[in-house]
């Protein structure tokens, strides 16, 4: 019998990277996954793997800046599987890292779009569904902007970061009530996809730099794997968090604590 049997998942930005871990180790304990995602061609390869683990399986094309692209995703999970349990608000952005005279207002703007907006909009559209039995809310946040502020030029991102802890914050009071938990997880150094999508202009002009001769004394010295994140955010979405709301969940392997 697996954690998640019976459970319904949407995951967004869950065609590759870390949302894309959390969608085969849903499936692996039994729920039925909803890939929202903007790349077509990954999604398609995700929703085979998750739907080889034996699980029923849907990916959406959704641009989480899009408030009507968000409900689309969220009514049509509900439309194919019934019910909605888990919500992983996942889908970001890295976007643009520059320093703050060269950080042009459409770069700031697409990034909180997609980071922060996109949060808001996944929650909102879901929340009326999970209030129907329940469920779990799991937001992706990061490090940065939260507990390490050391990487140049990553305000728009930062700021994005820890919106979404403090949304993540007020939203689980709010949602209590309805037995509706609402977490976040903060990764380190996952090795995904992501940071090849990262713009970087002159961030070395800013002069923060962050050097460890001997090396990390984290945890793997820091590096993780989606897997890591995706089993944070199992017992995040299973019964064993059942009183856990309101928290975030630091998976660097401590690294984050020596900046």
């Amino acid at each position: 019998m697996g954690m998640l049997d019976g459970k319904v998942a949407l995951i967004t930005g869950g065609a590759s990277g870390i949302g894309k871990g959390a969608a085969l180790r849903f499936a692996e304990e039994g729920a039925s996954i909803a890939l929202a995602d903007m790349q077509d061609e990954e999604g398609a390869q995700a929703l085979s793997e998750v739907e080889a683990k034996g699980a029923k399986a849907l990916f959406v094309r959704c641009d989480v800046s899009e408030p009507a692209s968000v409900q689309d995703a969220v009514e049509k999970t509900v439309a194919r599987f019934g019910r909605l349990d888990i919500v992983f608000a996942n889908a970001g952005i890295n976007g643009v890292w520059t320093p703050i005279d060269e950080l042009e207002p459409e770069d700031w703007n697409k990034t909180i779009a997609i980071n922060l907006t996109g949060t808001y909009l996944t929650v909102h559209y879901a929340v009326p569904h999970l209030k129907k039995n329940g469920g779990s809310i799991i937001i992706t946040s990061s490090v940065n902007g939260t507990r390490t502020f050391s990487n140049p030029g990553a305000t728009a991102y930062s700021t994005s970061k820890a919106g979404q802890v403090a949304f993540m914050k007020m939203t689980a009071l709010e949602l209590g009530r309805h037995n509706i938990r609402v977490n976040a997880v903060c990764p380190g150094a996952i090795h995904t996809n992501i940071g090849e999508r990262t713009e970087q202009r002159d961030t070395e002009s800013i002069g923060i730099k962050v050097e460890m001769p001997e090396g990390s004394p984290a945890l793997h010295s820091g590096q993780g794997e989606p897997i890591d994140v995706a089993d944070t955010c199992l017992f995040l979405a299973s019964d064993l968090s059942r009183h856990v709301s309101g928290v975030e969940i630091f998976v660097d392997g401590g690294a984050s604590l020596l900046r």
